[in-house]
C-alpha cells in the first residue's frame, strides 16, 4: 500500500493513465499467440514500472486533497483516482489472462496474484466507470472530512466531536452529537454509496470475483471462504473476554446514569462508552475503574501537559522509541512535510494516517494532533507504518505492503502496548516513585481492555457488513437495519434514539466513506499481542506480560526489522514465523495477556445477568 490508511479513491486503487488503456501491438500479439514465460516476466516488469512511476504523482495529489480539501483539489484527486483504477484494471485484467502460464517461478505467480486481486475498488471497462467511480470515491471522503455534527445546537466539526464524545458525561448531550452526526454526515451518503457497490461489483466480476467482498477476502494467502473461517474462529477464542468485559461495564453505565439511562441487563447504550463508534471504551475508564486498584495515579495526557509537551514533541517521543531498537531516525523530510496540528485555515482529513509517498523515504504523518493520551499512543501506532514503509522499500513495488494488511496495522499497536509505567519512567515523563504497584495490575489491565479487547467485534463486523452488502444479502433498503442487527449481535449496544428509514450509519464511521477494507485491525489486534509477546520473550522478560516494555532492546529491533524488510514478498505465514516462531495466527497470546483481568471480571460479574 502507499500509504497506510486510504484516503478516497487514490488509496483504493494503484495507478494509472487513461491513455494506457489501449492494448499496444504487443499486447494483441500476445493475446494471439500462446504466452511464454518470458512474456508475462515481460509483463510483470513493465507494470511494476508503470506503477511505481505512477504511484509518486497519485500520493502527493492524495496528500495535497486530504490536507487542502477544497472544489478543485477534489476534482484533481478523482482525475487521478480513475486513471489509476483504469490502469489497475487493464494490469488486472492481463495478470488474469496469464496466471495458469506453465513454468512461472512463485515470485511470478505471486505478483500476478497481487496485480489482480489488489484493487480496493475495481471498476469495469465499461467506458466512464472509472471516472464515475472515482468521483463518488472522492465525493465520499470529502463529505467526511467536511462533517460536523452539534452540541448544544452548535456545529461542531469532526476531530473535537470525537474529543467531547470521549470526555462528555452528560447523556442528553451525548445523545444530541451521536444523533447529529451520523444524521448529518451518513445519511446523505446512501445514494452515492450504493451506486459506488453496484459499480465495483461488476468490476470485480470482470476479474472474476463473485463480489468486492470475495476479492477482499481473497489477498490472505488463503481462499477467501477460509479467510471468512479463519475470522470467526478467532473471535470465538477472544469472545468469552468480551463478554465479561461487557457485562462489567454495564453494570458500571447503569450505577452511574440509572436505569432510565443504561438498564441493569440488555445491550449498551452506544453514546455512554465515549467514542463515537462505541469501538474502544477507555475514555470511561473513570466510571469503570474500580476501587483502589483502579486508581492508576496517573494520566499520559496529564503527564504530557505537566511536562510542557506539544503536539511535535509527541511525535519525536515515538521516534526516540523506534531509535531505541536500532532503526534510523526519520528522514529531515517527515518533520518538513508532515502534518502533525491541524491548519487553521482550511478543511482538512483530520483521521489520522501514514504516508509512503515517493516509495523510499519520503514518509510523512498526517494527524490533527492533541496533547492528550489517545493521541500519544496514535503517534506510536502511525509511526510504526512509516517504519515499516522504509524497512521493505528495497522490495519491487508489488511487495511494497505489509506481509498481509493487518500486519501493518500491528506492528504500531504492538509497540504501543510497551507504553508501560517503566516506558514512562525511562523517557522521563513519569516519577518512578509514582510507578503504579503491583495491587493496580486489575486497574492497568482494565484500561487497556477497554480499548483493546472492546474493540474486538467492531473490527470484525465492519467488514461482514460490507461483506453483506457486496454479495447482495444486504440489499440497499436494509443497509442501516443490518448495521444495526450486527452492531447488537457482535457488540451487544444499540443507538440512542431511533433510525429514520433513510438513515445510513455506516457512513459515519470514515472506513466507509473512505473505502478503507477493516478486517485488517481485527488482525491486528489479535496479532499485536502474538508481536508484543514474541517481543517480551526475546527481550526475556519474566514479569507479568502486560508489565514488560522493550523499550531500548536493539535485539528485539534486528528480528522485528528482518520480518518488516520482507514486505509483501512471502506468504504473510512466513513472516509470522520469522519474528514469532509459529505461523497459525492465534487469540492465545491475547487471552494469556489479560488472564488476570478475565478472572476478576468473571468475580465481579457473579450474579448479574450478561448477555444482551
Amino acid at each position: 500500500m502507499k500509504f497506510a490508511i486510504s484516503l478516497a479513491a487514490l488509496a483504493a486503487v494503484l495507478v494509472a493513465s487513461p491513455a494506457l488503456a489501449a492494448s499496444s501491438k504487443k499486447d494483441s500479439a500476445i493475446e494471439q499467440a500462446k504466452p511464454t514465460v518470458a512474456d508475462v516476466e515481460s509483463f510483470v516488469a513493465t507494470a511494476e514500472k508503470q506503477l511505481f512511476d505512477y504511484s509518486v504523482d497519485a500520493s502527493r495529489m492524495g496528500w495535497i486533497n486530504a490536507t487542502y480539501i477544497t472544489d478543485d483539489t477534489d476534482a484533481l484527486a478523482a482525475k487521478f483516482g480513475a486513471q489509476g483504477t483504469e490502469m489497475s484494471v487493464r494490469f488486472a485484467l492481463e495478470a488474469a489472462k496469464y496466471k495458469d502460464v506453465p513454468g512461472l517461478s512463485d515470485d511470478i505467480k505471486r505478483k500476478l496474484d497481487i496485480l489482480r486481486g489488489g484493487i480496493v475498488l475495481p471498476a469495469p471497462t465499461t467506458p466512464g466507470a472509472a471516472t464515475e467511480l472515482n468521483e463518488i470515491a472522492t465525493r465520499l471522503q470529502s463529505a467526511y472530512g467536511k462533517g460536523k455534527g452539534t452540541l448544544n445546537g452548535q456545529p461542531i466539526n469532526g476531530s473535537d466531536i470525537e474529543a467531547a464524545m470521549g470526555a462528555n458525561r452528560n447523556p442528553a448531550q451525548l445523545k444530541e452529537m451521536w444523533a447529529s452526526w451520523h444524521d448529518s454526515v451518513g445519511a446523505p451518503m446512501k445514494p452515492d454509496y450504493v451506486r459506488l457497490v453496484d459499480i465495483a461489483n461488476k468490476g470485480a466480476r470482470e476479474l472474476d470475483y463473485k463480489d468486492v467482498g470475495a476479492m477482499w477476502r481473497s489477498g490472505y494467502d488463503m481462499p477467501a471462504d477460509a479467510f471468512a473461517a479463519l475470522t470467526e474462529k478467532l473471535w470465538s477464542e477472544v469472545k468469552p473476554l468480551y463478554d465479561e468485559l461487557h457485562c462489567y461495564t454495564r453494570t458500571k453505565l447503569n450505577e452511574k446514569y440509572g436505569d432510565a439511562v443504561q438498564a441493569k441487563t440488555g445491550p449498551i447504550r452506544a453514546d455512554l462508552l465515549g467514542n463515537m463508534w462505541a469501538q474502544e471504551w477507555g475514555n470511561i475508564y473513570d466510571i469503570v475503574a474500580p476501587k483502589g486498584a483502579g486508581d492508576l495515579g496517573y494520566d499520559i495526557g496529564d503527564l504530557l501537559n505537566a511536562k510542557g509537551y506539544d503536539p511535535v514533541k509527541m511525535v519525536k517521543t515515538g521516534e526516540g522509541f523506534y531509535s531505541s531498537l536500532g532503526f534510523a531516525p526519520l528522514p529531515e523530510t517527515f518533520w518538513q512535510r508532515s502534518m502533525i496540528i491541524k491548519p487553521q485555515d482550511r478543511e482538512v482529513v483530520c483521521h489520522a494516517s501514514a504516508w509512503d509517498i515517493d516509495n523510499k523515504d519520503d514518509v510523512r504523518i498526517k494527524m490533527c494532533t492533541k496533547v492528550n493520551s489517545d493521541d500519544f499512543v496514535t503517534i506510536h501506532h502511525e509511526l510504526g507504518h512509516n517504519y515499516y514503509q522504509r524497512a521493505y522499500n528495497k522490495q519491487p513495488y508489488l511487495y511494497l505492503n505489509g506481509a498481509n494488511d493487518g500486519f501493518h496495522e500491528a506492528i504500531g499497536d504492538f509497540v504501543a502496548l510497551s507504553i508501560t509505567p517503566q516506558y514512562l519512567v525511562d523517557i522521563g515523563l513519569m516519577d518512578p516513585a509514582k510507578v503504579p504497584s503491583a495491587e493496580k495490575d486489575i486497574g492497568l489491565l482494565l484500561r487497556q481492555a477497554m480499548d483493546k479487547v472492546a474493540f474486538l467485534p467492531f473490527g470484525l463486523l465492519v467488514d461482514k457488513w460490507r461483506w453483506g452488502v457486496f454479495n447482495g444479502a444486504i440489499k440497499p433498503a436494509g443497509y442501516n437495519d443490518a448495521w444495526t442487527q450486527l452492531r447488537l449481535q457482535y457488540q451487544g449496544i444499540v443507538p440512542p434514539v431511533e433510525r429514520p428509514d433513510d438513515a445510513f450509519d455506516p457512513g459515519a464511521k470514515f472506513h466507509i466513506p473512505g473505502n478503507t477494507p477493516y478486517m485488517r485491525y481485527f488482525l491486528a489486534r489479535i496479532l499485536q499481542f502474538q508481536f508484543y509477546k514474541a517481543s517480551c520473550d526475546q527481550a526475556g522478560w519474566k514479569g507479568p506480560l502486560h508489565r514488560c516494555s522493550f523499550y531500548g532492546n536493539k535485539e528485539v529491533g534486528a528480528k522485528l526489522n528482518a520480518m518488516l524488510e520482507m514486505g509483501a514478498s512471502k506468504p504473510w505465514p512466513d513472516a509470522l514465523e520469522a519474528f514469532t516462531g509459529t505461523r497459525e495466527i492465534s487469540g492465545e497470546a491475547m487471552i494469556e495477556y489479560f488472564a488476570p483481568l478475565q478472572a476478576w471480571l468473571k468475580d465481579q460479574n457473579k450474579g448479574k445477568q450478561c448477555g444482551w
